[in-house]
């Protein structure tokens, strides 16, 4: 079973990862936006280049908010006193795993299927 201070680093590490990828959303708001196609001021080419950022930016966006999601309900897990027990089958999780990445519900055997 995880001890208050593991399971407290892995909400430290969560709520800052949580505020970088807000950080990085406001940061990259304007590449998201609509491409104004001014053919006076910008070549075909141009516009293509520009349409194909924002494409980009929005799928950025698009994994940037799976993983926000994924953030909030391994938050809502440690608060509902859930932590570090896998979804699936209930056994606990292994440290290393959580260490290495603190969102995931499911221990090593039920993400093997």
């Amino acid at each position: 079973m995880l001890k208050d201070d593991e399971i407290a680093a892995c909400r430290a590490a969560l709520l800052a990862e949580r505020d970088g990828l807000a950080a990085e959303d406001m940061a990259s708001a304007d590449n998201r936006a609509t491409v104004t196609l001014d053919q006076q001021s910008v070549g075909r080419l141009s516009r293509m280049d520009a349409l194909q950022q924002q494409a980009m930016a929005q799928a950025t966006a698009r994994r940037r908010q799976g993983r926000e999601a994924r953030i909030a309900a391994a938050l809502a897990r440690i608060d509902e006193g859930e932590f570090g027990f896998c979804q699936d089958c209930g056994e606990e999780i292994g440290l290393k795993r959580l260490t290495l990445d603190p969102t995931l519900p499911t221990c090593v055997s039920c993400a093997q299927g």
